[in-house]
């Protein structure tokens, strides 16, 4: 039994390579995720202690509140302490040489003036040693032409950009301080001045020479206090590293859920294929049986031929793995993320490919092989070729229909029960209903999308149709691959779609204004809305602020805004919101009994309720305030009362008379000396909000469009080996008068309908899925209903129809390469 399964393979190796291919795709998908993954965490320890490694001691603070300057002192004064310095790390930005913000989010640190403790590799130059000094990449030096000696403008949230002397250049690059953008690096007093910190983030401390590392901690600790933690040098690292490793894993973590789709999809193939050839192989194993074969040997040997398909065709995913790694780890330089300098192969990683292929081709074929055990040794009597299909079992589709209904209802439900697990669990339910009922599903709907085909085509569609619909278990099978990938594809496409629409609504309710300032991951420089608001050519000037005082939160308000952005009146008028004036949303007000005219209390200063108003979704920051609890004042107000809180966005109208043009300039003569702010309109607001959405969605079209590969590969796999099943049928078909035309368009026909059906299923479930899921958002507290992308949608279609017409071209070649009647002679 062994070497007849041998000579089998060999024999039919043709049959079996679409097959492999299914696994080839979906093993290197695993090799490639996992060797970059353990590129990245090999980098990741590289760089991890990149600037500790002078480091014996560090000293952080217990809480939120930074450490104060004054302890860097402290410290450095313990016996047994060479060095100390205070650090911090946050956000800037650069003047270029153009006098624009040089682009990209810039890396600022405090750079330690103590040659004890300098970690940085320095290029040219020398790092700062006073204040007034600046260091920047080697790159961003290059890229603007600055010289050694000039000045470079250099600004943050503490104030307006002012010029430091660039003293040296470094490189920061694959380290932590390379985020993809400028690094700026400053003494200690220049960067708490720059980023408006109040303290550091930590104090690093070298250690003297023969000094007991357990002593010194217990003398730093306690100069530093209870709201200071002293950590080791080996703590120091082995945080960090747990960290660099932690943000690797999760990023594994994301890749493995695609990884997991694709050899799902992989799987149905693989099924579908031994299911297929082992039906053809009914008559030669009932000779098998008929000469004393047993069933188990028959199954034995099935899995035989399944683990060494598995196990070639694994090998080969794995090499194309590591091509794939190595053109991932080239795209992600190129796109300035932290990666190692070359591929890192490890034995489990290739032990992993090796079995995980091999084991998802066994596992698939062991239903196959099952159903093949039971062919008996009097079928070799019969001409098996040409037996029908049999469709699915009562209590398949029974249970089919149940689970499908459930998945419906869950997905219906989620937004009533609050609960996104039911958004989930009602796709996961609603996918396998399809598979289970699929043999009367699918069958149904290709005859539907048959028929206007017929009544173009004729009867070569009709043959097409009947030749689709033959076996149902076969074609819902291969239908249902395309199903996963497509209908993931097209939730993501919705879904993105979807919430780009809420948040362009949600700036139009929250914005009422034609310009929006907003500062680059960080938030407003302290003076900035007030140089705004001295301009002349501006009118309103609204900074966004929001805080949580007494469990409430309270927001700044313009009074000339507040009538375009609050639509919902209920009592009073918002037209009298002003000095000692607010406005209370409805849930607090009830909750507390306030009325119109009704004194309110903030920080021990009162005032009275001007309107009360309907509650809304803005979250302006994260906050325990309960929702619905919000008193909004105004911008005087809020500011005397909360001197030092900072928004991210300010609100900017031209004065009345004054033409956007000479607005835009105004606020762009204020912003030059602010390089962390940007400038923009409407339109430009929304689009920055959004492009992360459209990143993602490209990210996920393209990790899932592997699995919709694999799942086309299903197509023509099927197509083929029908067409090797039906040798005799379509050789008649030729003797009678057939064209060779017509056979491909058969073929085609048939392609394209079983890749359709597919898609329109995962469509419609992908549609199902963010229907519920915007649903559930919308009631969570958001202006989302579900948007179609029919342009989006329309082209997914096409993509399946054109891939399934391409998936024909080879079966149809092979269906014609053969003289007819040797065709026709075929057994």
């Amino acid at each position: 039994m062994i070497r007849l399964t041998l000579r089998s393979l060999r024999a039919e190796a043709l049959r079996m390579l679409l097959s492999a291919l299914a696994v080839v795709l979906g093993v290197a998908f695993i090799a490639g995720t996992l060797i970059l993954v353990d590129g990245m965490r090999a980098g990741a320890y590289d760089r991890a202690g990149a600037f500790d490694r002078h480091t014996d001691l560090g000293v952080y603070p217990t809480g939120s509140t930074p450490l104060p300057a004054s302890l860097v002192d402290r410290v450095r004064a313990v016996d047994g302490v060479t060095a100390a310095a205070g650090e911090l790390t946050g956000t800037g930005g650069v003047v270029g040489a153009d006098g624009r913000p040089v682009l990209g989010y810039t890396m600022l640190a405090a750079i330690p003036t103590e040659d004890a403790l300098r970690s940085y590799d320095v290029i040219a130059g020398r790092l700062p040693d006073h204040a007034g000094e600046v260091v920047l990449d080697a790159p961003t030096v290059a890229e603007e032409g600055f010289v050694l000696g000039a000045a470079v403008r250099v600004g943050g949230t503490g104030g307006a950009a002012r010029p430091y002397t660039l003293v040296g250049t470094v490189d920061v690059a694959g380290t932590v301080r390379d985020i993809g953008g400028p690094f700026v690096g400053l003494v200690g007093s220049d960067a708490l001045a720059v980023t408006g910190e109040r303290g550091y983030g930590r104090i690093v401390v070298a250690a003297r020479p023969g000094t007991s590392g357990t002593a010194l901690a217990d003398r730093v600790r306690a100069v530093a206090g209870t709201d200071a933690t002293v950590k080791g040098r080996q703590q120091i690292l082995d945080e960090a590293v747990e960290e660099a490793v932690r943000n690797v894993e999760q990023f594994r973590m994301l890749l493995m859920i695609f990884v997991g789709v694709a050899v799902v999809v992989a799987g149905f193939v693989i099924a579908n294929t031994f299911a297929i050839v082992l039906a053809q192989r009914t008559r030669r194993t009932a000779l098998l049986r008929l000469v004393g074969a047993t069933r188990g040997q028959v199954f034995r040997a099935t899995l035989l031929e399944s683990a060494v398909i598995g196990a070639v065709a694994s090998a080969l995913g794995v090499l194309l793995g590591v091509g794939l790694a190595g053109g991932l780890r080239v795209l992600m330089s190129r796109l300035d993320a932290p990666v190692s300098d070359g591929l890192t192969v490890t034995a489990s990683t290739v032990l992993s490919g090796l079995l995980l292929g091999t084991a998802l081709t066994v596992g698939a074929a062991l239903l196959p092989a099952w159903r093949g055990t039971r062919v008996a040794p009097v079928a070799a009597l019969t001409d098996a070729q040409v037996q029908p299909g049999r469709g699915a079992g009562r209590l398949r589709l029974a249970l089919g229909a149940v689970v499908l209904a459930a998945g419906v209802a869950a997905l219906a439900g989620a937004a009533s029960a609050g609960q996104l697990v039911l958004v989930a669990a009602g796709g996961v339910l609603a996918f396998f209903g399809i598979v289970l009922f699929g043999p009367v599903l699918v069958p149904a709907l290709v005859r539907v999308f048959g028929w206007p085909v017929r009544q173009l085509v004729g009867a070569t569609a009709g043959l097409a149709v009947t030749n689709a619909v033959r076996n149902p278990r076969r074609v819902a099978a291969t239908a249902t691959a395309l199903v996963i990938g497509i209908g993931l594809v097209s939730a993501f496409v919705v879904g993105a779609r979807s919430t780009k629409d809420g948040i362009e609504r949600s700036v139009d309710a929250e914005i009422g204004t034609d310009f929006a300032v907003n500062g680059i991951g960080q938030t407003l420089p302290a003076p900035l809305a007030g140089e705004l608001a001295a301009q002349p050519e501006l009118g309103v000037v609204h900074e966004q602020i929001s805080t949580v005082s007494a469990g409430v939160e309270i927001r700044a308000a313009h009074p000339a805004l507040v009538g375009r952005t609050v639509t919902d009146v209920l009592a009073g008028d918002v037209g009298r919101l002003g000095a000692g004036q607010v406005l209370v949303h409805r849930e607090l007000a009830q909750q507390r009994g306030w009325q119109v005219g009704a004194p309110v209390t903030v920080r021990g200063r009162t005032f009275r309720v001007a309107a009360v108003v309907a509650d809304d979704t803005r979250a302006m920051v994260a906050s325990d305030a309960p929702a619905g609890h919000v008193i909004e004042m105004a911008d005087a107000d809020f500011g005397a009362l909360f001197p030092r809180e900072r928004g991210v966005l300010a609100e900017v109208d031209p004065a009345a008379g004054v033409s956007a043009e000479r607005a835009r300039d105004a606020i762009e003569a204020v912003l030059a000396r602010y390089p962390t702010v940007n400038l923009m309109d409407q339109g430009a607001y929304k689009k920055m909000l959004t492009g992360t959405i459209d990143m993602l969605l490209a990210f996920v079209t393209a990790l899932l469009g592997l699995a919709v590969v694999i799942a086309l590969v299903g197509v023509a796999n099927t197509l083929t080996l029908s067409v090797v099943e039906r040798t005799r049928e379509n050789a008649v078909l030729r003797a009678v008068g057939m064209t060779r035309g017509r056979m491909r368009a058969m073929l085609a026909v048939e392609a394209v309908l079983m890749a359709l059906v597919g898609a329109v299923l995962g469509v419609g479930l992908g549609t199902g899925v963010s229907a519920a899921a915007m649903a559930l958002l919308a009631r969570l507290g958001g202006d989302f209903h579900v948007v179609l992308p029919l342009g989006q949608l329309g082209l997914l279609l096409g993509v399946a129809v054109l891939a399934a017409l391409l998936a024909s071209v080879l079966p149809a070649r092979r269906a014609l390469s053969r003289p007819v009647v040797e065709a026709l002679a075929d057994q």
